[in-house]
């Protein structure tokens, strides 16, 4: 089992999370299958009730002094298992807010930390949406999401509930407008009777096409190690993550940026 760096435990039914000794955080929020119902294929599909739960602000009580002067976050997140019609179960997409004490839209940096996944992300939620990548991940993995780009999580087994971490921005914010009026995101990834992922266009977007893929390294772009949790290696080195919140550290990268 992937070692999280935080002393928690996560459940998939009923979806919980739930804090040790040396562990912070707060009440879970539970996205439901009708906060997000706008961004799927089938609007009208069944699903799970709660499709997944979110905890922002997760630590240790140590760090909550350098995490508040860094304006980072760490968040935690449990997925239902099974599906959402004829899709996997995700997240809904959407793009980061400017924060007002960096003027970026903030990266993310996700962890999985239990099931497969897929951060699926493109650069803008316009109706040319310029580059389009799929990240498959699996348990240990880090995909880096970009500044300004739109997004969402996705579950790449339906029968093994997706749990991951991720860093961010403190003051953290999901903008959804344009994704929903496109009717979701650029692709669509759908399960057929033998949970077998298969890509579908969303034809409100002009064409691009989709670039599938395993993670980057991150080794020398971000100095971020593999095999050991990213909140453990944000205490080995507080500084690691810094560009999180100050994507500006990273300008030189995030234009020709490929995940």
């Amino acid at each position: 089992m992937f070692q999280y760096g935080l002393n928690i435990q996560v459940r998939s039914n009923p979806l919980n999370i739930i804090y040790g000794e040396d562990c912070y955080g707060p009440q879970i929020e539970i996205r439901k299958l009708d906060d997000i119902r706008k961004s799927l294929l089938d609007p009208l599909c069944s699903g799970p009730e709660n499709v997944y739960a979110i905890a922002m602000d997760v630590g240790k009580p140590q760090h909550t002094a350098i995490l508040k002067e860094r304006m980072l976050l760490f968040g935690v997140v449990t997925y239902a298992a099974g599906r959402l019609g004829n899709e996997p179960v995700r997240s809904q997409g959407h793009i980061h807010k400017v924060s007002q004490h960096s003027g970026w839209s903030p990266p993310e940096v996700y962890e999985i930390w239990k099931g497969s996944a897929i951060i699926y992300m493109q650069e803008y939620a316009k109706d040319q949406p310029g580059r389009c990548f799929a990240v498959y991940a699996k348990e240990g993995d880090v995909v880096i999401v970009p500044p300004n780009w739109a997004h969402a999580t996705i579950s790449a087994d339906a029968a093994v509930p997706l749990v991951f971490g991720a860093w961010c921005d403190r003051e953290y914010g999901f903008l959804y407008d344009e994704v929903k009026a496109h009717k979701g995101l650029a692709w669509y990834v759908l399960l057929n009777e033998h949970n077998k992922l298969n890509w579908v266009q969303n034809k409100q977007y002009h064409y691009s096409k989709l670039i599938e893929k395993e993670p980057g390294d991150y080794t020398s772009l971000f100095n971020i190690k593999k095999g050991i949790s990213i909140y453990s290696q944000f205490e080995e080195d507080n500084e690691r993550f810094q560009f999180v919140s100050k994507p500006v550290l990273k300008k030189d990268i995030w234009n020709a940026y490929i995940p």
